[in-house]
């Protein structure tokens, strides 16, 4: 089971985001993992500007969008920016995409939230020819693609969806490189997620990506209570709430893989058994060293 690390650009201490951007994903090279994951929340600096300078000042690293929204864009100006991307990364850049939170659609953006399959559907209808370097003639109800791009050079990106409810997966299991999924657990990823995402899929290969917070230490009572404080408004969210309630979980901090290196590693180790092809860790603690440890662990299991 490949093993990866979440990033964010809020998590930059003050610092130049594209700087610290640059410096994170450096470190995590020469530390030697092959693959990053960043988040786009919508107060944040763009995610795919940031990228643009980090591929051109960091190489031998992937990096995907975990995920990006696409209400707030056009299919193909994404398109654009998508194959701009991986033209400056050398094919090194994933696009995870996802349906975000109504209330960020609707209450920030005043975008509608309703019909989120045939939104999802109908974006994928004009995305999807114009990465594969084909013109896009996709009419639809919620957004409506025509034209073509010239970006030579351009590999199209390996596209992920953020899927928990099961039309979500049965799309992104009929269309794409897989699911990216986020506080759900094991339960849940082996009975629900990888059996409708692989079932939609035939026998086409696609991959489980469940990303987690974890934490390395001796101190589980208070990573445990960390967690609980830092990952709050998952467990109020709808679709998080969901996989929560699915799992048995009362909070976030149930979700959360906390405890020794042995404990960590055989948590970690059987999401590989219940279908999940990569495990994305969110490294939480505020102790510099509690990081460290995690990062350690983590690199340790990575095949």
């Amino acid at each position: 089971m490949q093993i990866s690390l979440i990033a964010s650009l809020s998590d930059t201490g003050g610092r130049s985001p594209v700087d610290a951007t640059v410096e994170s994903l450096a470190q995590l090279r020469d530390e030697g993992f092959r693959r990053v994951w960043m988040t786009q929340m919508p107060y944040e600096p763009d995610l795919l500007t940031v990228l643009a300078v980090a591929f051109r000042e960091v190489d031998g690293i992937e990096v995907g969008t975990g995920v990006i929204p696409i209400q707030n864009q056009h299919p193909m100006l994404l398109a654009q920016r998508a194959l701009t991307l991986s033209l400056i990364s050398g094919g090194r850049f994933l696009l995870g995409l996802g349906m975000t939170h109504a209330a960020v659609t609707e209450g920030m953006w005043g975008i509608p939230w309703d019909k989120p399959v045939r939104r999802l559907r109908e974006y994928l209808d004009g995305l999807q020819p114009l990465l594969a370097g084909e013109p896009a003639d996709a009419p639809g109800e919620t957004v409506t693609t025509r034209g073509a791009l010239q970006i030579p050079g351009a590999s199209a990106p390996d596209i992920y969806i953020a899927a928990l409810g099961p039309q979500l997966l049965k799309l992104a299991g009929r269309r794409t490189a897989g699911t990216v999924t986020w506080m759900t657990g094991p339960t849940t990823l082996a009975e629900h997620v990888a059996p409708t995402l692989r079932e939609a899929a035939g026998e086409r290969p696609v991959r489980v990506v469940a990303a987690l917070p974890v934490s390395v230490t001796d101190d589980v009572d208070g990573a445990r209570a960390q967690a609980a404080k830092q990952f709050a408004m998952y467990g109020h969210l709808p679709s998080y709430r969901a996989m929560l309630d699915r799992e048995g979980y009362a909070g976030p901090e149930d979700a959360a893989i906390i405890g020794d290196e042995s404990t960590v590693a055989e948590r970690i180790r059987a999401l590989g058994t219940v279908g999940v092809d990569e495990y994305v860790g969110v490294v939480f603690d505020a102790s510099p060293e509690t990081r460290a440890r995690t990062r350690a662990l983590l690199r340790s299991l990575d095949s």
